[in-house]
């Protein structure tokens, strides 16, 4: 019996994991997927993830895969892993893939959306980041738009997740508004550690109002000389995890979707 590679679209609330990636003691994502395919089937596999999405990150298309020597038909998997599965963690489709494919390194880009409201909520409050006070739209929009192309990112990276190379294409980098809900979404090849999180958190900065005079705010032409030069200066800014989620991921070898 050959092996089948079995290709997963998940989605999840991640408000009470300690993210997508495997660790002692601690509920995650990945560990609870690699629970319910043992379960179902009594192999233990390896489950690789697109996007290592942080505590509190959430997904409405995070895309997996892994490798199994089993009988199951490769489309009953979705169904059969929400079974065991919490009501927080739901598989959308599975299906089987090449035996090359890599949900990883395989992704052409990566799509994230960050949720903000000025409007504070009993029911939303753990699904976007509910700020005080009102955002200055245009400043977002145009801090946003400094983002597309390619830039070396490394301001705005967790240092101690620093690569040797952090320089990612931005593809597309916009905001949207619909009455006090606004949503960020940003695709690239590459997201570094904390990068979207930073980003946001940057530009939430420099479109708050400045009557504090002892607040320091970002202002655009700031925000572009750290994007654009050579410098060690780090983002400080960081929006919290529940406001993110990872919204899809693709694969191929068209970039414009």
């Amino acid at each position: 019996m050959s092996g089948h590679n079995i290709k997963l679209i998940v989605e999840y609330d991640g408000s009470r994991y300690a993210g997508w990636q495997i660790q002692k003691d601690q509920p995650t994502v990945q560990g609870l997927l690699g629970e319910a395919i043992s379960k179902i089937t009594g192999c233990e596999v390896t489950i690789t993830g697109a996007g290592r999405t942080d505590a509190g990150v959430h997904a409405l298309g995070q895309t997996a895969n892994f490798q199994i020597e089993h009988r199951l038909e490769p489309e009953r998997y979705a169904e059969a892993m929400n079974y065991y599965l919490p009501d927080d963690i739901r598989v959308q489709d599975s299906c089987e893939v090449p035996q090359s494919f890599n949900s990883r390194y395989d992704a052409v880009w990566r799509r994230y959306r960050y949720l903000i409201s000025s409007k504070r909520t009993a029911l939303y409050r753990n699904f976007r980041w509910e700020t005080a006070g009102e955002l200055n739209f245009d400043r977002l929009q145009q801090a946003a738009a400094l983002l597309s192309g390619e830039h070396d990112f490394k301001p705005f990276c967790v240092v101690a997740s620093q690569k040797e190379d952090n320089r990612c294409r931005i593809f597309h980098s916009r905001w949207f508004r619909w009455g006090d809900l606004m949503a960020y979404e940003i695709r690239g090849n590459r997201f570094l550690h904390s990068m979207v999180r930073s980003l946001v958190g940057a530009m939430v900065n420099l479109a708050q109002p400045t009557q504090d005079e002892n607040r320091h705010n970002l202002t655009l032409a700031r925000f572009a000389d750290i994007l654009q030069s050579d410098n060690e200066e780090r983002i400080v800014f960081t929006a919290p995890a529940h406001g993110l989620y990872l919204r899809s991921v693709g694969y191929g070898k068209d970039e414009s979707e």
